[in-house]
């Protein structure tokens, strides 16, 4: 196990593409987006901070998500919530002037906050103060009044750290493995990256749902997508595409892309040729 470990790449930091985000482009000159790689006390459990604000928008704007194999915890004027692995897709609309505070963890770096397998949240979206009753609404009271998007995030570390999280040698195997759904791309069966850990099929599929919150099998199908709508937009050929991301034909391929996406590739390639 140790000698795997060694031989998988660790998992960004700060991931500086906008994957994920359906629409990545469009409207992005109204908002200030930045983010924030964590302290390193909380590297192993938090993969990066970031904060989006707005300012006197005329219009309400939309931005849908594709999701990734990640817990969320975000903090806005509408809600203070914990977002499991969310299987589909999910958006948010902002309107007139806000901010939006997120810490995006590490995949298996919240299952020491939470306390049990991850998969408990898979789906579901909780409030701070009902998971965290003691001290998460003075956290979202004290973000919410802080004007100031670092000294925001300082709260949030503070916050972390005061629940003592501990080092967890599977959850750092969990994140590697997700890193290499990732950024390999010739990997596109569950027995392939099954391998690659040397772990069965049935070991991996364990790990995941304990630590990552969902199974392997949709994480790199979630992968490729992204991959493919990043593709897309960049004009490759679809029945190319799908042979290289391991689908059985086009048709496979863009039944997913429209089922995760809410549209099919031709249609969100045209969005973002004008975005």
């Amino acid at each position: 196990m140790a000698d795997m470990m060694s031989r998988l790449p660790r998992a960004r930091l700060v991931e500086t593409r906008q994957r994920g985000w359906v629409n990545p482009y469009a409207g992005l000159a109204a908002f200030d987006f930045a983010r924030q790689a964590p302290s390193p006390e909380l590297a192993a459990y938090v993969d990066h901070f970031w904060a989006v604000t707005w300012t006197d928008l005329a219009e309400p704007y939309e931005q849908r998500i594709l999701s990734h194999p990640t817990v969320n915890m975000t903090i806005v004027q509408d809600f203070h919530r914990i977002a499991g692995v969310i299987d589909g897709g999910f958006s948010y609309t902002m309107r007139g002037t806000g901010r939006a505070l997120g810490t995006r963890f590490r995949p298996g770096g919240f299952r020491t906050f939470l306390g049990g397998p991850v998969s408990e949240l898979t789906g579901r979206f909780v409030e701070i103060g009902e998971m965290f009753p003691a001290t998460g609404p003075a956290l979202v009271e004290g973000v919410l009044a802080e004007p100031d998007p670092g000294a925001a995030i300082a709260l949030v570390e503070a916050f972390l750290l005061a629940l003592g999280p501990a080092p967890d040698p599977p959850a750092e195997e969990a994140a590697a493995l997700v890193g290499l759904a990732e950024d390999d791309v010739t990997v596109t069966r569950v027995d392939e990256l099954a391998a690659r850990a040397g772990r069965s099929v049935r070991s991996l599929q364990r790990l995941f749902r304990d630590y990552v919150g969902i199974g392997p099998k949709w994480v790199i199908r979630r992968f490729r997508l992204h991959e493919a709508a990043e593709r897309v937009r960049q004009g490759l050929d679809l029945a190319t595409l799908a042979a290289e991301l391991g689908y059985t034909d086009q048709a496979h391929l863009t039944r997913d892309f429209t089922a995760a996406v809410g549209m099919p590739p031709a249609a969100y390639a045209r969005l973002n040729a004008h975005a």
